[in-house]
């Protein structure tokens, strides 16, 4: 009878909840992500990089529990080749990025930390005898994040001496603010966002930061659709003086690239 009860017992364990949680196996500390999106424009720090044509956009990620992440992103560019007389890109329709980090929180509280660095890479063809004194527009930046819950500020400084082509301007930078704000449970995030971009040195005994720097800001707002899909649209746009607005002015067909503008977007993770 003894070893019938102790039987049972063993039995009326292994089925038990607390048991087969037991003999699962540890949650794995590696994740891997990805996401696509179809949007109306490419914007980027307040300017159309698509010339207000629909883009297609794109990347993986993966993280360590520890903290540690790597991924790349790509998304269809036209802003080298609409001043291909200014920029000397002949081709270029890419935009292709490399980055990597470490992120986590201060302890158990809601304030997070986010440092690494990011590498924009612009395949195509480049042609300084067309435009003597072009630069490629390939940029790395440094980055450091601080946020609070739905807050967060982060500062990027360019290592380059030819941030997003602009010649002699290392140590540029770009402070980014931004406030993604959960509107309860209704599936709706509004954001908003304010940005400067400071550029420094000289080209050709310009100031550059006379002609290249700006400020940028964003309204939008997202809704979370099932399987992982969101909708969502923003109003944007950029606060220039008029040497700067003629700097962000497309050759091609003098648009300014800067203008208040809406986006729209579906994108998917997973």
């Amino acid at each position: 009878m003894f070893k019938k009860t102790l039987m049972a017992g063993v039995i009326a364990a292994a089925f038990a909840p607390g048991f087969a949680l037991a003999q699962q196996a540890p949650a794995s500390p590696h994740t891997f992500t990805g996401n696509v999106g179809l949007f109306s424009q490419y914007i980027f720090r307040g300017l159309t990089q698509t010339n207000k044509d629909p883009a297609i956009q794109g990347g993986f990620d993966y993280s360590h529990a520890s903290g540690l992440y790597v991924g790349t992103w790509a998304s269809n560019i036209s802003w080298l080749t609409d001043s291909s007389t200014v920029t000397g890109y002949t081709s270029s329709s890419m935009e292709w990025d490399f980055y990597g980090g470490f992120r986590g929180t201060f302890g158990k509280s809601d304030f997070g930390y986010d440092v690494g660095l990011l590498y924009y890479y612009y395949p195509g063809s480049h042609n300084t005898v067309l435009v003597p004194g072009a630069v490629k527009a390939d940029t790395l930046e440094a980055y450091g994040a601080l946020s609070w819950k739905w807050i967060a500020a982060k500062y990027s400084y360019s290592i380059d001496n030819k941030t997003f082509g602009v010649a002699n301007s290392d140590g540029t930078w770009y402070l980014d603010l931004t406030a993604t704000v959960p509107l309860g449970d209704s599936g709706f995030t509004a954001i908003a966002h304010w940005g400067k971009q400071k550029f420094r040195g000289t080209t050709a005994g310009v100031s550059n930061d006379s002609v290249a720097s700006y400020e940028d800001w964003k309204l939008g707002l997202n809704y979370a659709l099932p399987k992982d899909f969101t909708i969502g649209a923003f109003f944007s746009g950029t606060d220039m003086s008029a040497p700067q607005k003629a700097f962000y002015t497309n050759v091609s067909d003098n648009r300014w690239v800067g203008k208040d503008t809406v986006t729209v977007f579906l994108q998917k993770t997973f």
